[in-house]
Formats: C-alpha cells, structure tokens, sequence
C-alpha cells in the first residue's frame, strides 16, 4: 500500500515542481512569467554553457549558440511536458543539438569557401593547361612536317592512333623492324625540332 502512495504522489509532485525545480520555472515561463525565466536562466546557464563550449570549443561562438538556446527554451517553453524527462535533460539535449548544428554550419561554410578558392584556382590552371597544351599542339603539328611521309605515318598511328608496333607494321604491310626504325628516327627528328635534350 506504501509503494501505491508513493507512484500516486509523483505526478502531484512533478506538477508542483518539488523533483524538477527547473521544470517548475519552465512551465511557469511557458505561460509568460519572466521572472520564473529569469531564474531558470540562472540556473542552467552553467549547463548550457558547459554542452555547447564541448561541441563549439569557440568561447565567442559559445557564447551566441547559449543564447539562442535560451531564446529555443523561451519559445518552446509552454510544450515542456515533465513526463518525457527534467527540463535540465530537456536544455542539454537543445543545448547540444544547437552546438552541432553551429559546428556543420562552420564546416560546410569553411569547404564551400575552400571549394570556391580552388574553383578560381582550378579555372586558372585549366585555361593556362588548355593554352599550353594548344602551344604545344601548334608547335607538334609543324615538328611533323618536318619528317618524311613514312615517318609521319608510323608516328602518327603509333603515338596518336594508339596501335603498337605490329599493329603498325600490319597495317602499313611493312615489317615490324621497318616500322620500329621508323618510329624512333622520327622520334629524334621531333625531339630536334621541338628543341628536346639528347
């Protein structure tokens, strides 16, 4: 019969806030008492500050995620529902749940940041590469009149038709020696005439 007493009386004493004083203060700033709010920041500021400078590790930043948490409990205060947990739980839960959020906002603003510099960067290199490689291309192309037509042909399907030796040999119906011999003294002539190192 004691044990009965005892689970009957809880809900009388959660309701009149005995085992949660901060619930008490929630409820009562639930129905706009800024006073009972007063108090209530008073005492879980220390525990509001505390979860959000572990996540945040930023005083300053700290500092503004505490405050809109305060800001969250006020506006949330009137749907507190003491059954579910402590208004202590209830802050630290909110508490946490704004640093985190504060913490992926600060990334993804430093990898957008990151991804826009080397935007600008990459842009640069890929016009100074597609200058380069049309240089390079002018100056290839003019090397290759320079070689005898036997030349040219082998370098040409070997290097940029992708055949190897027999496959250039097969379809020039010559030998694979004649197409080797080929290939490599038209490869020193464009090595001299694109002014290459010996």
């Amino acid at each position: 019969m004691g044990v009965l007493r005892s689970i009957r009386a809880r809900p009388a004493d959660i309701d009149a806030g005995l085992d949660d004083p901060c619930g008490a203060l929630l409820r009562r700033a639930g129905r706009g008492d800024q006073s009972a709010f007063a108090e209530l920041y008073d005492a879980l500021s220390p525990l509001v500050y505390g979860v959000v400078l572990k996540v945040v590790r930023d005083p300053s930043q700290t500092e503004e995620v505490a405050q809109e948490v305060f800001v969250e409990l006020w506006r949330l205060a009137a749907r507190f529902d003491g059954t579910k947990g402590s208004a202590k739980s209830w802050a630290a839960t909110l508490a946490h749940r704004r640093a985190i959020d504060r913490v992926r906002s600060e990334q993804a603003a430093r990898v957008r940041q990151d991804r826009d510099a080397n935007q600008v960067v990459r842009e640069h290199d890929v016009v100074a590469a597609e200058v380069e490689s049309s240089l390079d291309q002018v100056r290839v192309r003019r090397a290759l009149t320079q070689l005898s037509e036997l030349q040219r042909e082998a370098v040409e399907l070997a290097y940029f038709g992708g055949h190897t030796y027999r496959e250039v040999a097969v379809l020039l119906d010559v030998a694979e020696g004649t197409v080797k011999s080929r290939i490599r003294d038209g490869m020193i002539r464009l090595r001299d005439e694109l002014g290459g190192v010996a």
